[in-house]
């Protein structure tokens, strides 16, 4: 596994971010491509020593598109020059909630987290009751010492708790949250020893995995919307 070749590539398409660069490297990105599928292959393998329910999953089903979508934004840019992927008993799919990779050049990566779905209000309800009902277990899983040392669960967040909420309740402040995420950055350094990062990558979500946990009891009854 050459994960040199991942930041490589993605530090050409970002200074090149235009078409004309990407369709004259399609054999450079199917190279970085491959190697980021064997870096996930061996993430799940990780993984899956204290979490079996991810072991069924391939990697090539986990990964998401580099092509963006330009029609709201200033940045025309067409490409996100980052390689991305959810590991979840589900694959990809935002809910049931699981661990996320970003592989973006200028320390810019990150592992992460919890809930990214602020589009969802059905999964943001869910979480909000079960916080609310369940207060004193969110407070033990946040500030186990561990886990308080490698992450601060962050989110889009109303300015009030919302109606039907108890103002007062002690977890008052994650109930206005919309999400309920976790970010874990690293350097380009962290990934030129590829077995080093896999093994570290592997440890923080460890640590991630009860909050995972909580958040998906929450969301046991979540459906995703039909297309």
């Amino acid at each position: 596994m050459n994960t040199q070749r991942i930041i490589d590539y993605l530090s050409e398409l970002s200074s090149n971010n235009n078409r004309e660069w990407y369709h004259a490297n399609k054999e450079a990105y199917k190279v970085a491509n491959a190697e980021f599928e064997e870096l996930l292959q061996a993430l799940i393998l990780e993984i899956g020593k204290f979490d079996g329910s991810i072991l069924h999953n391939q990697p090539k089903e986990l990964t998401f598109k580099m092509v963006r979508d330009t029609r709201f934004s200033h940045d025309k840019s067409p490409y996100n020059p980052a390689f991305r992927a959810h590991i979840s008993s589900k694959g990809k799919l935002p809910v049931p909630v699981g661990y996320y990779l970003m592989i973006k050049p200028g320390d810019q990566s990150f592992l992460g987290g919890g809930l990214f779905a602020d589009m969802f209000k059905d999964a943001t309800a869910m979480v909000r009751d079960y916080i609310s009902q369940n207060g004193g277990e969110w407070e033990r899983i946040i500030h186990e010492p561990e886990f308080e040392r490698h992450f601060t669960v962050g989110g889009t967040a109303l300015k009030k708790v919302p109606a039907g909420y108890d103002k007062e309740h002690s977890q008052a402040e994650y109930l206005k949250f919309k999400s309920w995420y976790l970010e874990y950055p690293f350097k380009d350094e962290e990934l030129k020893d590829a077995e080093a990062f896999t093994a570290k990558a592997a440890e923080i979500f460890r640590i991630m995995k009860p909050f995972n946990d909580y958040l998906n009891r929450a969301l046991a009854d979540f459906q995703m919307p039909a297309r």
